[in-house]
């Protein structure tokens, strides 16, 4: 479905957790990587700036490995005053259908909260994009990536809430079925659907019923799942984590000016409790 991913590095605690789960998109698709790091540079340099050799040559270490395991791999460090508008720069220019990045940073309250870099990439991404969690392992100092289990893509799920902003989600759901084991369609019926309109239930298994076609006639296996509550993005996390998921499909808002915004209040809110990866896809997604 994707053939090349841009993944972008932060040199943190978080790349080592980050290229260790890199194998598993291979179950995506993906055969080559672009590794890429942006130093950061502005009124005050960071202190990265002026390394940018020990940077490039830190990550062709990390490229071998990858290559060992089968993947074509491309390095690039490049200076920036804006970081996440350099990793749109070169996920364009180096022909990306896929943007991996992580975020690890903590709330007050223990929980994910997206750094800057990158809910903006998520925000302003016209490619889909694969947020990596990254978490505490219980060992002291140490971190992984968050995985429901080991070993790429078994369950897929797909959320959806049947608007044009979820079109492209549902494409690359369904471009993706044959990958997996089993593929969860599932749609969280509010309060408010269901006072707007009586025969909403009906319409939502039909709705659901015909994706669930559409995986099997692209060769996957699918199930459906309709939940109701108040706050879709919670119930969509709770349900990931009882069928143990693997990867979440979800839809973004578009790029148009107003729309750009955000990414929709549901995929943003997601993208932040799933403690799992997420995959943000817009309308029209490459590959879709």
């Amino acid at each position: 479905m994707f053939n090349t991913a841009l993944v972008a590095l932060d040199l943190s605690p978080a790349e080592s957790p980050m290229l260790a789960c890199l194998g598993e998109i291979g179950a995506l698709g993906v055969k080559r990587l672009i590794l890429l790091h942006v130093v950061e540079v502005g009124y005050v340099k960071g202190v990265e700036y002026g390394h940018e050799d020990e940077i490039a040559e830190r990550l062709e270490r990390h490229a071998e490995g990858l290559r060992g395991a089968g993947f074509e791999v491309v390095t690039e460090v490049r200076d920036s005053g804006v970081v996440a508008e350099a990793v749109l720069q070169a996920a364009g220019e180096h022909g990306a259908d896929l943007i991996v990045i992580g975020s690890r940073g903590q709330t007050m309250l223990g929980g994910l909260f997206l750094g800057s870099v990158a809910r903006e990439v998520l925000r302003r991404s016209p490619l889909p994009v694969r947020l990596e969690w990254i978490e505490a392992s219980g060992e002291e100092g140490a971190e992984t990536c968050a995985r429901a289990r080991p070993g790429g893509l078994r369950r897929l799920m797909l959320a959806t809430d049947f608007s044009p902003h979820a079109q492209g989600a549902e494409a690359v759901a369904v471009g993706l079925a044959p990958r997996a084991e089993l593929v969860d369609l599932v749609h969280v019926m509010t309060p408010q659907e269901s006072a707007r309109y009586t025969r909403w239930p009906v319409m939502v298994r039909a709705a659901l019923d015909s994706i669930a076609e559409e995986v099997t006639a692209a060769g996957g296996r699918a199930e459906t799942h309709v939940l109701t509550g108040a706050d879709p993005a919670e119930d969509i996390a709770r349900h990931a984590r009882a069928r143990e998921a693997d990867l979440i499909v979800v839809g973004k808002h578009g790029q148009g000016w107003l729309e750009s915004v955000l990414i929709g209040s549901t995929a943003a809110a997601l993208c932040e409790i799933a403690r799992r990866p997420v995959l943000t896809v817009p309308l029209r997604a490459e590959g879709a």
